[in-house]
């Protein structure tokens, strides 16, 4: 291993497009999303001083980069970032050791990389970290040969990572779908898609949600009064935003559907069992009776209720507007329970597939702190 610092084995580079290249050309980064071509309306109509990228080179936004807005560039053809970008690409020859791309891209997932550029942008998003700060990185670096072999293993470890991703998501695209044939659309008494035995049966039954579930309000509680950990005594709290904690008391008890009343997560449902508290963020849907519990967690995220929040400065969902929601009900409870096995099964099989994802992910981090040590300080 080689401790140096990162302006030993990078190069700043300051070309400029000088008229060359077409404003199609001008990229931006993004975090999570790399190098994408930049909005129309955010391209300067002078874009001569726009800075050269070429491939394998990397860029970042000096103001973001303590977030992660920077990128390594890929493709073949050169393109231009702003000319208030950093623009620097890898010394793989010339230098000792030398520094692959495919390595520094790794390496910019690791806590060491994290560590510094989190403390060098202290004191907010806005802060400038310019070349000259990002070159007194310290790292230890292994040879090229090595730096390739870790590079490959990480490389190899990312495209199965992303194929597991693309699993779930797919999981999740077709639970989407299925729930749409699975229920009527609006203005049908029917929905696309029923099992057979259930094909040649009535329409479905009209009613409001007044009809088919009791929906309450959770009850306030003091921030004082909520635990971090579960003791013995202590039951869940549930409010808007899933758990928050956990108190000294519960208000219900069985099976029921959570509703999130306020906040990003208005009318998002969830599926409740035991003994638990409900915040005032929260709506208590108790399904009546005739009504399978888990087909009211299906029927209620398909209406995607946060459509049917009302107020101005923080919408809301309404116990009275809710009430007043239509809804289509099977008028048999073993076809209710039949569409709820099929979609609970589908769910059972997404949270495999997540757990699996978030294993691997898991493995990549732990493999990564055993791959780049921090450098021994002399």
């Amino acid at each position: 291993m080689h401790n140096i610092c990162l302006g030993d084995v990078t190069a700043e580079s300051k070309t400029r497009n000088a008229d060359e290249l077409l404003a199609s050309s001008v990229m931006g980064v993004r975090k999570g999303e790399g190098i994408v071509p930049m909005e129309e309306r955010l391209v300067a109509s002078d874009i001569a001083r726009y800075k050269l990228v070429q491939k394998n080179w990397f860029a970042y936004n000096p103001m973001r980069l303590n977030i992660g807005s920077i990128a390594r560039y890929y493709h073949d053809d050169d393109v231009l970032v702003s000319p208030d970008y950093v623009v620097f690409r890898c010394l793989e020859e010339g230098a000792s050791p030398g520094l692959l791309p495919d390595y520094l891209d790794h390496f910019r997932e690791s806590n060491h990389w994290d560590a510094f550029v989190t403390e060098a942008g202290a004191g907010g998003v806005r802060v400038r970290i310019y070349y000259r700060m990002l070159a007194e990185l310290q790292l230890a670096v292994p040879d090229i040969t090595e730096q390739r072999r870790i590079a490959d293993c990480l490389g190899s470890l990312d495209h199965l990572i992303t194929a597991e991703g693309r699993k779930l998501e797919a999981l999740r695209e077709h639970k989407q779908g299925l729930m749409q044939r699975l229920f009527p659309r609006e203005g049908e008494r029917q929905p696309r898609l029923r099992f057979p035995e259930f094909q040649h049966a009535m329409d479905w039954d009209s009613k409001s949600l007044e009809g088919v579930c009791d929906l309450k309000a959770g009850d306030f509680v003091r921030a004082a009064q909520i635990g971090e950990e579960c003791g013995e005594g202590m039951f869940p709290c549930y409010g808007g935003n899933g758990l928050r904690g956990y108190v000294t008391t519960f208000t219900h008890s069985g099976r029921f559907v959570l509703i999130g009343r306020q906040g990003a997560l208005c009318g998002n449902v969830n599926l409740f069992a035991g003994e638990f508290h409900a915040t005032e963020h929260a709506l208590v849907a108790n399904p009546r009776s005739g009504i399978q519990t888990d087909w009211l967690y299906y029927a209620l995220t398909n209406l995607n209720l946060n459509r049917f929040a009302t107020g101005q400065a923080q919408p809301g969902l309404s116990v009275t507007v809710l009430n007043s929601v239509g809804i289509f009900v099977p008028l048999d409870e073993d076809e209710q329970q039949h569409i709820a096995n099929c979609l609970s099964a589908l769910d059972t099989r997404i949270v495999a597939q997540r757990e699996k994802l978030d294993a691997l992910r898991t493995h990549k981090r732990g493999l990564m702190q055993q791959l780049f040590p921090a450098p021994e300080v002399s």
